[in-house]
């Protein structure tokens, strides 16, 4: 039986799903690899409409001569944005969301990942060439709540009522 299925009522840990993955990434199943083959074609596909369009809202701003101070000020803005963006994306994929931040630091983040997408989409190309973007967190999660969920199981031995019932008895 695989680690995905089990029988209704089973107390045993399920994995959680992986955006654009679901479970597949447990056993490699599923079309996993084609999926993270697809992930990566697409956010690097993405990433590049999205310089595109980056480069054409600056040509914008150059046809309108708001000046070279101001365009250049936009251009720095974007690209810490963008690398503020990653990296809050890349350490997301390894710690988890929040591991180590409050609320509003969350809430700034999606400001900047916002600005900054194009980094966003760039650790999404990155991790995916590794593995499922988070699986590893995710795995190291699942294996110890399996582990502690076979240790706890292993201990009981028997039925506790009738245990109790049996060091009730006098005779």
């Amino acid at each position: 039986m695989s680690d995905t299925r089990q029988p209704p009522g089973s107390q045993a840990p399920r994995p959680e799903p992986i955006r654009f993955f679901g479970t597949t990434w447990v056993d490699h199943d599923g079309h996993y690899a084609l999926r993270r083959a697809g992930l990566a074609a697409g956010s690097l596909l993405a990433a590049a409409v999205g310089t595109f369009l980056l480069k054409l809202g600056f040509e914008g701003l150059l046809i309108a001569d708001v000046g070279s101070t101001l365009s250049w000020i936009i251009v720095v803005i974007f690209a810490i944005s963008a690398a503020l963006a990653f990296r809050h994306t890349w350490k997301g994929f390894t710690a988890g969301p929040g591991a180590d931040s409050d609320p509003t630091v969350e809430s700034s983040m999606r400001n900047i990942k916002a600005i900054g997408f194009i980094g966003v989409l760039l650790a999404w190309f990155c991790r995916s060439l590794i593995e499922a973007p988070g699986e590893k967190r995710r795995r190291a999660e699942y294996e110890r709540a399996r582990e502690l969920y076979e240790r706890r199981r292993a201990t009981r031995t028997g039925n506790p009522a009738a245990r109790k019932r049996q060091g009730k008895r006098r005779g």
